[in-house]
């Protein structure tokens, strides 16, 4: 098989385990244009990127109906280079990054959806929003303020181990916040798990997942 069949057939082998009502979001950092391009035209429409650099230049050279999500770090300076084009932000971790992705949807007349993603893992290296953070930020969505931003949901990263007990405990922290939030305004996506725990947090709730090795093979 060509590297283009091996990828197709390793997309099919996730979308045939998904549940209908979760979204995939095909994670395709470092991998080239032609490895997106196989993806794409075996069906998927959804991809994540999280390098600003990167996805300006994928964006340009790729079809102009894919969805692209950032999910990596974004600095706030850089929310200009996507946000007349960016489908969904799903890293924001900072009540100065919300207002700069306001101002630049602003600029380009344009609501831009966005996540935001709360802390939920043990480790020191993975970032977010606190518990009390999160509540704060949506009780000001709520208020009016960020009018051209739309929080649709909430983003999470469990922490890397074999504990799968403690895994699904995060998972399920996050799904009990998306489920207060969702009381006071209803929120359409919990995306939580990637390619070595997602079926755990399918199992906890999760409607979209962000799978990238399971597809496009191991990072060089």
């Amino acid at each position: 098989m060509n590297n283009a069949e091996i990828l197709r057939e390793n997309y099919h082998k996730i979308i045939e385990q998904l549940p209908v009502d979760v979204q995939l979001v095909a994670v395709s950092k470092t991998n080239p244009i032609q490895a997106i391009q196989a993806v794409y035209d075996a069906g998927q429409r959804v991809f994540g990127e999280n390098k600003v650099q990167e996805l300006v230049g994928k964006y340009a050279a790729l079809p102009k109906d894919i969805q692209w999500h950032l999910i990596g770090h974004l600095q706030r300076n850089k929310v200009k280079y996507i946000a007349e084009f960016i489908d969904t932000i799903q890293c924001v971790d900072s009540e100065k990054l919300l207002e700069a992705i306001n101002t630049q949807a602003i600029k380009y007349n344009r609501v831009i959806k966005v996540l935001l993603q709360v802390k939920i893992a043990e480790e020191e290296t993975k970032s977010g929003l606190e518990l009390h953070e999160a509540k704060e930020l949506f009780q000001r969505y709520l208020q009016g303020d960020f009018c051209n931003v739309e929080i649709t949901g909430l983003m999470g990263m469990a922490t890397f181990t074999q504990q799968k007990e403690q895994v699904a405990k995060e998972f399920s922290y996050l799904k009990q916040l998306f489920d207060q939030l969702s009381a006071k305004k209803k929120l359409s996506t919990l995306s939580m798990g990637m390619s070595d725990d997602y079926q755990i947090a399918i199992a906890c709730g999760a409607n979209s997942v962000r799978i990238g090795s399971a597809i496009f093979g191991e990072r060089k």
